[in-house]
């Protein structure tokens, strides 16, 4: 029992040094193949998750302005969707 204890002692903490041990093993083995590059000395920064981003330097709309623009792009859709009956514009080639 005190053998099978040690064993899977052993085996778990080998587990939190599977990455160093890998850098070090053949590519055959197990280990990282060949031309791969080296872990970074120090570890990467986490990204800042809890700062928050600076403040909108443009205003909010006001109703009017609002209004305004939601009645222009009214007018710029209804444009669009129902374009002239007349005769089409000649294209211009460029050179």
């Amino acid at each position: 029992m005190a053998v099978a204890l040690l064993l899977a002692g052993a085996m778990i903490l080998a587990g939190c040094s599977g990455a160093i041990v890998t850098d070090h093993m053949p590519s055959m083995a197990g280990g990282l193949p060949e031309g791969a590059p080296q872990r970074p000395a120090d570890p990467p920064a986490y990204p800042a998750v809890h700062d928050s981003p600076p403040a909108r330097e443009s205003a909010v709309l006001t109703d009017e302005e609002q209004r305004k623009l939601e009645a222009d792009l009214a007018a710029a859709r209804q444009r669009v969707s129902n374009p002239p009956t007349g005769k089409p514009a000649a294209r211009v080639r460029n050179p």
